[in-house]
């Protein structure tokens, strides 16, 4: 199949109006290399052809001899300008639509991430709010489990001394253990030194939360609760012993003991000690007498009362 061959010279002019080669080549083409103002005139026509900016199988013709003289007239510069800058608007046009439609999908994919992230942050709740409730349930059983069996034991105590007879030991026996432990409970409670409210609360639930995470292992509880006790108590006793006031964090002992224990650091912090380099420090002018009571008093309560943080 032969193919019209497009005129250099006619290909030339209508490049110097601004216009792409491809755009050219396809319109003297189709206008059978009739004249500059045709192909322009193709050109305004067919500017939305999906293949206008496809170069077409095309021989261009090679013009070696000089080339005549041509004018191109105002109407021409005028209609190309339109051309170029219709193309331009165009062009425009598009990328704003672009940009809006971006927009559009940066906005949806925002919406889309505070919506995941919100519903994280719920099931993360819910998954706390059970597992608080489960601790709790759990904490109850025990705690009726262990009072019902003291109550058990005393009352086989006194059938052995001879001193209880039926009906008592039917009464004993209906009576709710829990009262004991709910009374040590806020026995411990009412003999804390005046001092913050928010404070005492925050111990008490450093502690509760030390035994939570380690209550496969009460003797690393009760370990942890006797070393809190002998800082705090070294603090309030020699408050101008620096030696006291000051625990490295890196120690071996401390680490085992406190450190990496969750809640330990943060209830001395409670009791005033500050992180500072490789050490827990308590300034001085900063030892709050009525905290270490308080602190040594809950860590007694702990020690001692094996419902502590129940109520």
């Amino acid at each position: 199949m032969a193919f019209l061959e497009v005129k250099q010279k006619l290909l030339r002019e209508i490049e110097d109006l601004g216009f792409p080669r491809a755009r050219a080549v396809r319109a003297l083409h189709s206008t059978g290399n009739v004249s500059t103002e045709a192909a322009i005139n193709w050109l305004i026509d067919h500017e939305n052809d999906p293949d206008i900016d496809q170069m077409p199988l095309v021989a261009i013709e090679i013009d070696i001899e000089s080339p005549e003289p041509f004018h191109i007239t105002e109407e021409m510069k005028r209609k190309a300008k339109e051309l170029r800058d219709q193309i331009r608007k165009e062009k425009e046009k598009e990328e704003k639509k672009l940009e809006r439609q971006r927009e559009k999908d940066r906005i949806r994919s925002g919406k889309e991430l505070q919506e995941a992230k919100r519903t994280a942050e719920e099931a993360e709740r819910k998954r706390y709010i059970d597992s608080r409730q489960a601790d709790k349930q759990e904490e109850k059983r025990a705690r009726e489990k262990v009072l019902q069996k003291l109550q058990q034991d005393k009352i086989e105590r006194r059938r052995n001394s001879g001193m209880l007879s039926e009906r008592s030991e039917s009464l004993d026996t209906k009576s709710n253990a829990t009262e004991a432990g709910k009374k040590d409970e806020l026995r411990s409670q009412n003999s804390l030194p005046a001092t913050s409210v928010s404070k005492a609360v925050s111990m008490r639930e450093c502690l509760r939360s030390l035994r939570r995470h380690q209550k496969d292992d009460s003797d690393k509880v009760r370990t942890a609760y006797r070393t809190l006790f002998i800082y705090v108590r070294n603090v309030a006793k020699n408050p101008d012993e620096e030696k006291f006031r000051k625990i490295r964090l890196s120690n071996p002992l401390f680490q085992e003991r406190v450190g990496s224990l969750k809640g330990g650091i943060e209830f001395l912090e409670l009791c005033g000690f500050e992180r500072g380099g490789e050490f827990l420090y308590l300034p001085r002018d900063k030892v709050d007498r009525g905290a270490l009571v308080t602190a040594g008093s809950l860590l007694e309560s702990a020690m001692t009362n094996p419902f502590f943080g129940a109520i």
